[in-house]
Formats: C-alpha cells, structure tokens, sequence
C-alpha cells in the first residue's frame, strides 16, 4: 500500500511551511486534536504560538476552502466572535510542499457546561448572530446538509465496503433502511429554508473564555437548516431539553428569527449525524491515524451496538417532537 498522504507532513515541514510566510519559528511543534485535517501548534520567537491547519488532499477545492474563509471574514466584520484564519499578503490559505494550509491566532477555552441554562442562553445569542450573517446570502461552492448527502450516501458508501461484519450485515442494513424511509417522509413533511450554518456545531466548536463564547472551525459549514446548529446545544431527557431549548431560543432571537417549524427535524438530523459519522470513518480508513484512534470500528460490539442505537433512533422519529413552551 501507498503511504498516505500526511505521512510527508513531517515537523520539519510544518516548520517550513508557517517559516514561509515570514515567520520565525522557535522550531517547537505541537500537534493537536485533528482527524479530518493536521492541526498543530507552532511556537513562534518573542511572540504568541500560531496555530497552523493542513488541509485533507482532495478533501475540498480551493474555492470551497476560500468560501469558508470568506464567511468567517464576513462573520468577523459583523463583530461574531470566532477564531477567523490570519491574512497576509492579502491571502488567507498558502500551499507548501503540495499541502495547503491556513494560520490562526491560538485561542483557548473550554466547552459549554451541558444544561447550563444561563450559558444556554449566551450560546443562543452567539448562535442567533451566527445564522443573522448566515442568511444573508448563500454558498454557492459547498454543499448542502441533506438526506441525501448523509444519510443515503452514508448508507451507500458502508455497504460497498467490509466494515459491516457479515454477521450483521442483514441486521444493520434492515434497521437503515427502515430509518432513512423515515427520515426521508420526515424532511419531505417540514420542508425548511436553507441557510449558511456551521455545520458541526457540537459543545467542543463554541468555547468559553473570559466569560464570552466564541466560533472555532468551520471547516464543515455548508447549507442547511437551522436548527442544525442549535440541536447538539441539548441534553437529558425530554422536559430538560424542553427547557434548554426555551432558554437557547430565548437568546437567539434576539438577533435570529427562529422558527419552530424546523422543531420536528432535530431527531432527523440526529440520525443522519449517526450514519455519518459511521461513514466517515469507513471513508478515511486508508489514514493510519484512524485504525491507532478508533481501533473498535469494523468490530461485531461497535455494529452490534450501532444496530441497537439505530433501533432506538427510529423509535425517537415516532415519539412527540420538542415544542417551545
């Protein structure tokens, strides 16, 4: 087998390529948390870390790259708080060595508390100004958020390989079946009015410092419903959530209209994050850091547990959808 692509992307690289730009490094590299894309930290001399983004290879075109810089750009000007990448030169994403990449400002923080109402609240305000920008115009390069894109897709791509074990092969392809039937008479019922969202909107992408939440990566942002970013905000069981979700529209609709049409999507939406993600790892296999960080995946447990996850979602399309007090 070929080695994968980041196999070249050495510390030394690293260093030559944010070296590239004017900087001088103090030759510290730091890598962090990243499947989809290398992150690291590169330490710079008599000055704060930058952080410097290496692009997935063919994983998106420079225009789709550029748009997402664009959007957090145009996020940065309305005054949304957010990590937006560094310009220089005019330019925002650099090519070295055949890898493309982007610098940042290092900015710590820590995730929401689950259930925290009042930093329910604050989310909601910071998501609501999110969408206010997201809507004013399109994408006209990245995707679309959609059954298909997620869900069949998804489905397609984990059929055509070996991940599923035969032995519950039958099992899982009947339960998916049965969820995107469902899924797909759900989105044709509430239909919804696309817009530019995050995408990935989980607890880990909007960090608190200071007090004040900001946006980090938007590396999957594209089109889609609303409530997209607002639905991974909640936790626990039915009336917790009925609660948090009063308090996050609260806040949001002060800068968003939110619209309480889009409510019966969220268990929809769930399903099809379930089935991505199962795809996702099916689809990076090849990238040895994936088979070290999830060596359970391809296992009888995970798929046995992924068909009784399964089950219990499509039950979830069944039971009352969450409705503002």
């Amino acid at each position: 087998m070929s080695a994968h692509p980041f196999a070249a992307l050495t510390p030394d690289l690293v260093l030559d390529a944010v070296e590239s730009l004017g900087f001088l490094s103090d030759a510290r590299v730091l890598a962090l948390n990243s499947y989809e894309n290398r992150v690291y930290q590169v330490g710079i001399e008599d000055k704060a870390p930058l952080i410097a983004k290496f692009y997935r290879p063919k994983r998106w075109s420079d225009a789709q790259i550029l748009e997402e810089h664009a959007f957090s750009f145009e996020l940065a000007e309305c005054d949304v708080p957010l990590v937006a990448p560094m310009q220089h030169n005019a330019q925002s994403l650099f090519e070295h060595a055949g890898f493309r990449f982007a610098l940042f400002e290092r900015r710590g923080g820590r995730a929401p508390e689950p259930g925290n109402l009042d930093q329910l609240y604050r989310l909601g305000q910071l998501l609501g100004r999110l969408h206010a920008v997201g809507a004013s115009k399109d994408f006209s390069e990245r995707p679309e958020l959609s059954v298909a894109s997620y869900g069949h897709a998804s489905f397609e791509r984990l059929c055509s390989g070996e991940h599923v074990p035969k032995s519950l092969r039958p099992a899982w392809e009947s339960v998916v079946r049965d969820l995107l039937i469902k899924v797909d008479a759900l989105f044709a019922e509430h239909p919804y009015t696309a817009i530019r969202v995050h995408g990935d909107c989980h607890p880990g992408n909007l960090l608190c410092r200071d007090e004040s939440f900001f946006i980090v990566d938007l590396d999957d942002c594209r089109m889609g419903p609303a409530i997209q970013d607002l639905w991974m905000m909640l936790a626990g069981d039915y009336q917790e959530r009925l609660s948090q979700l009063s308090e996050l529209v609260e806040g949001y609709q002060e800068f968003y209209d939110f619209s309480p049409r889009e409510l019966p999507l969220i268990e929809g939406l769930r399903a099809l994050r379930l089935l991505h993600y199962s795809a996702w790892l099916a689809q990076r296999w090849d990238d040895p850091a994936f088979p070290q960080s999830f060596p359970w995946f391809g296992s009888e447990r995970y798929w046995g547990e992924q068909i009784l996850i399964l089950r219990e979602q499509r039950a979830a399309l069944d039971e009352p959808f969450l409705k503002l007090f």
